[in-house]
């Protein structure tokens, strides 16, 4: 299958709209690499940070719909940092929305 329109594929080999990159503020990961199609999570890649709560977190958004995620996980803080990586990632999403609207 060919992406009629997308520039390349994911993991999964699933067409893809967009891939951000998100340079991450106050936490342990220093990037979080989205891959969207129009609203929608295809994948989320966490660089650092604790592996197995963000590969977890990564699968329980793919196939949500941004606005959905950013309902979910804004505001959560990581002791007394003052964010968090599910923030983080909802701060990625609204750049990304803001960038593509």
């Amino acid at each position: 299958m060919l992406c009629a329109k997308a520039p390349f594929y994911d993991i999964n080999e699933r067409c893809v709209d967009m891939r951000y990159q998100y340079n991450t503020k106050g936490v342990c990961s220093s990037l979080i690499e989205l891959d969207m199609q129009d609203d929608i999570i295809l994948e989320v890649i966490f660089k650092g940070g604790c592996d197995g709560n963000l590969k977890g977190l990564s699968r329980l958004v793919t196939g949500m719909r941004a606005q959905d995620a950013i309902n979910l996980l804004e505001g959560i803080h990581c002791g007394s940092r003052g964010t968090s990586c599910p923030d983080q990632l909802t701060k990625a999403l609204k750049e990304w929305i803001m960038a593509n609207t």
